[in-house]
């Protein structure tokens, strides 16, 4: 059934004809779709399609299920390949606008990480009360939903969602439909590999080598870079990232101090060095650890005075470190202004010379980016603390995880498609080659090492160097600049059968009226006419319908005597670059992608990411033409 909270949001936002017209149901499996062009249905989810995205939105819900089974999956833009990749997460009160959000930080961050992939997200809408057996199950239906978009959507894991279920999606979907699989199906597991925390540690050290270049701008001119024994770090929110980063800088940089730690229950302090160690076992063992560690280890040894706890967990940001690593998922950790509620303002923050983010902190929101670029300019510019953006230090899952589609499952190591859906079936399958999935598995794992190092330290060196060369740019918008310039990159060599959408068509055989309902209802600035054997005989624009009714024509008129019979198209295999000559040439904003007289679907100029992608576009076509 549809989640009470799904329906409730959807019915309030889309009317009823919505409903009526965009509802899909395949054997009690349910779908409504909206892409670029439903700029309108997309604004009342509370999404604004801009120079990027999204390609897809899709709501989703399982009618068959006693359980309540529905969330939504985001496609953002697959312009640097595909499929997307991108999480699922599960959480009752899931929204289209945050899972686009999440997909938007993966579409850049999949772009900083140089991955042939685009940016896709997912949300299952779930209340946390499922008990194990019902997660599985809402899951296992939930991998039902989103195979219908398997070309163009792989999960991992994200909040509320582990390892184990993408197991279970695989079982369902097969082993390349899922990503961060255990090791006995060949995987990365992220989480239990602290992928995305090892890049965090990275960073550390590659900034501690390229900071002292920063001396060239005045915020930086004293900045103090210590060596790694005299290096302190503090860390919010000691989960899946920051336990992870706290174990792996102790393993990786001997010496460094991890003074201050934060969970959900208080935070921990100590400026000769925390054990982490045994937090970290702790945290396995139990999750929360910063009370526990108190109540056991500090007050009945009576050494509270050496070390500080709090069960006011933000107050940790009060302290003062060299690095801050916020990996708590809050993505507004830092503000200037108290009514945002982040964890902590500005003017009450500790001294810090470095924040490296773990957590997912980026939004596409022109609201949340203009709190983001206030905090920078009080905190980077003024204070003289460098930010290393999200999507370039904390790639290191969507790395790991993407090996698993880099490094092919060979054909032999595939479940065989008689045995998918049933759980003891593959489970024998599995044993039965674990040799040789455990082999996969460790290629993968030490190909992700080596390509997640490379890519951090490449990103390091490269936002470096753009502030330097470019005072005014703060770092977040210089974290954005190196993602739309790699997609753009791979924006030039894609075609135009990768970009193009569905046209909607109508035939020749009906009138303007009928032509106008259907432009309103499909939000398309074309129509293709289409013969009554399916073949291309022209175009109907708004501009036509548009000019047909002010000369008064009457609306029972035949298509053929107002469509543009000698159409303007792109062929499948145009390039971008090639697509974006001919709208300009025609000066039209809109044609359809025809081979052999059949309409494959339509190119237009939004679909082109019109604004900063395709300036970029333009500038490459000027040089050329200029040379």
């Amino acid at each position: 059934m549809i989640p009470k909270r799904l329906e409730a949001f959807l019915r309030e936002r889309l009317p009823e004809q919505t409903w009526e017209n965009r509802l899909i149901c395949e054997d009690g499996l349910c779908f409504m779709e909206f892409g670029p062009l439903d700029v309108d249905r997309l604004s009342r989810l509370g999404i604004q399609v801009d120079a990027l995205g999204p390609r897809l939105l899709v709501c989703m819900w399982d009618e068959r299920s006693e359980l309540e089974v529905g969330g939504y999956l985001v496609v953002d833009n697959l312009a640097m390949g595909r499929p997307s990749l991108g999480g699922i997460r599960m959480l009752p009160d899931v929204t289209p606008a945050a899972i686009y959000n999440l997909a938007r930080g993966m579409t850049l961050k999949n772009a900083a990480a140089d991955l042939p992939f685009g940016g896709g997200k997912a949300g299952i809408v779930a209340e946390r009360s499922l008990t194990p057996r019902e997660h599985t199950e809402v899951v296992k239906r939930f991998a039902h939903l989103i195979y219908r978009y398997h070309d163009i959507y792989i999960p991992g894991p994200d909040v509320g969602t582990n390892d184990s279920d993408m197991k279970t999606i695989a079982i369902e979907n097969g082993l390349d439909n899922a990503l961060s699989k255990p090791l006995e199906m060949g995987g990365n597991r992220i989480d239990q590999l602290g992928a995305a925390a090892g890049g965090t540690i990275i960073a550390l050290r590659s900034l501690l080598s390229e900071m002292p270049k920063l001396r060239v701008l005045s915020q930086f001119g004293g900045i103090d870079i210590p060596n790694v024994e005299k290096l302190t770090v503090l860390i919010q929110g000691f989960g899946a990232v920051g336990a992870h980063a706290a174990r792996i800088l102790c393993e990786r940089m001997p010496g460094a101090k991890v003074i201050g730690i934060s969970d959900a229950m208080g935070y921990l302090y100590d400026e000769d060095g925390l054990p982490i160690d045994l937090l970290f076992k702790m945290w396995e063992e139990r999750g929360l650890v910063t009370q526990e560690y108190y109540d056991e280890y500090l007050r009945p040894a009576n050494r509270a005075k050496f070390h500080k706890y709090s069960n006011a967990a933000n107050d940790l940001l009060r302290e003062s470190a060299f690095c801050l690593i916020p990996a708590a998922p809050i993505a507004n950790y830092l503000d200037v202004d108290s009514s945002t509620q982040p964890s902590m303002t500005v003017a009450r923050m500790g001294d810090w010379s470095l924040i490296i983010e773990g957590a997912n902190t980026y939004s596409p929101d022109p609201d949340r980016k203009a709190i983001r670029a206030r905090m920078e300019r009080q905190v980077y510019r003024a204070r003289g603390v460098f930010i290393a953006t999200d999507y370039l230090v904390n790639s290191g899952g969507v790395i790991f995880a993407a090996q698993e589609r880099l490094i092919k499952t060979p054909d032999n190591l595939r479940i065989p498609q008689e045995l998918l859906g049933n759980p003891k079936a593959v489970d024998k399958w599995l044993a039965e080659n674990s040799f040789e999935l455990l082999e996969l598995a460790e290629k993968r794992r030490l190909a992700a090492e080596v390509n997640r190092d490379n890519v951090i330290r490449k990103n390091m060196t490269e936002v470096v160097d753009l502030l330097i060369s470019d005072s005014d740019l703060l770092p977040c918008e210089a974290a954005e600049r190196i993602s739309i310039r790699r997609i753009a990159s791979s924006e030039r060599d894609r075609t135009a059968r990768e970009l193009m959408v569905t046209i909607p068509s109508i035939s020749v055989t009906k009138t303007v009226q009928d032509a106008a309902a259907s432009l309103v209802e499909a939000n398309s600035p074309i129509l293709a006419v289409v013969s009554l054997e399916g073949d291309l005989v022209g175009i109907i624009t708004e501009w036509d319908v548009t000019r047909a009714t002010a000369m008064g024509s009457p609306d029972d008129q035949p298509l053929s005597q107002i469509m543009v019979s000698r159409v303007i198209a792109a062929n499948p295999d145009d390039s971008i670059v090639d697509v974006i000559r001919k709208l300009e040439y025609h000066e039209i904003s809109a044609m359809p992608v025809v081979e052999d007289g059949c309409v494959h679907g339509m190119i237009t100029a939004d679909l082109l990411a019109t604004r900063s992608l395709f300036r970029l576009l333009q500038s490459d076509l000027a040089v050329a033409n200029a040379g």
